[in-house]
């Protein structure tokens, strides 16, 4: 099951997806462009890995990392579906980078990678938009690279678990303004989902509505104002997001 949250005439509504169109929760049938949409859902905490695809270190001339990079964003970074995301006219290097996003659904403590599945809710795509001229160092993501207002598109579906057959195995890819230019696979993830609930719940524990950003591959390139940016993951849908 695909599932949004919009915003339609005024009210927030869950919505599904259906050959016919966006069906709200009270049952009528919108389509797309009629509604505003939402992140699918509201996020609690939420992290973000670095460095963690093989050939995106390997592009950025970095060793693979060995235990995994991950830091934090606030809920001010997220908007919905074809919403709009600023470049400060100071960057001279804005990119996009194409993340799957696991949503966990029942508190977990200590989980094995072995047990990790079983508190994933669902997935979703992220869009998480790095300003590179902010950066410190890769090895620590700085603040105004991260977590700057609506800079972090998510969305436009939450697809429940059941439904990805696996989900360290789907393609990935980033258009801008209609031409490919990014495209991996999660199977090529330094740290696999399970390792990262694994680690992140050895010294801490997550709870539901927790998202966690599994990193990009590599094909990363600048964005200017008016880019028109559609990040895609195979079983799940396609992101729209517009620069300005």
């Amino acid at each position: 099951m695909k599932k949004a949250r919009v915003a339609y005439e005024g009210k927030i509504f869950e919505a599904f997806y259906t050959e016919e169109g966006i069906k709200l929760s009270n049952g009528q049938i919108v389509s797309e462009q009629q509604v505003v949409w939402l992140p699918p859902l509201e996020a609690r905490t939420c992290f973000a890995l670095g460095l963690n695809y093989f050939d995106h270190a390997s592009e950025l001339e970095f060793n693979a990392p060995e235990e995994p990079l991950v830091f934090l964003k606030g809920p001010n970074t997220f908007i919905g579906h074809r919403g709009f995301t600023k470049r400060p006219e100071d960057v001279t290097n804005m990119h996009y980078e194409c993340e799957l996003a696991v949503v966990i659904g029942h508190q977990a403590k200590q989980v094995s990678e072995a047990e990790a599945y079983h508190f994933i809710s669902g997935y979703t795509i992220a869009n998480d938009y790095a300003f590179r001229d902010y950066l410190e160092n890769y090895y620590r993501p700085n603040l105004r690279v991260k977590n700057r207002d609506a800079s972090t598109p998510i969305g436009p579906w939450l697809v429940n678990c059941e439904d990805i057959e696996d989900p360290m195995n789907l393609q990935l890819r980033t258009y801008v303004n209609g031409s490919k230019v990014q495209e991996g696979s999660t199977k090529d993830m330094i740290f696999s989902i399970p390792a990262l609930i694994e680690y992140l719940s050895s010294f801490m524990t997550l709870n539901p509505g927790d998202v966690i950003l599994t990193g990009t591959p590599k094909g990363t390139i600048d964005t200017k104002a008016g880019d028109e940016v559609i990040t895609e993951i195979e079983g799940i849908g396609r992101l729209q997001n517009t620069v300005y």
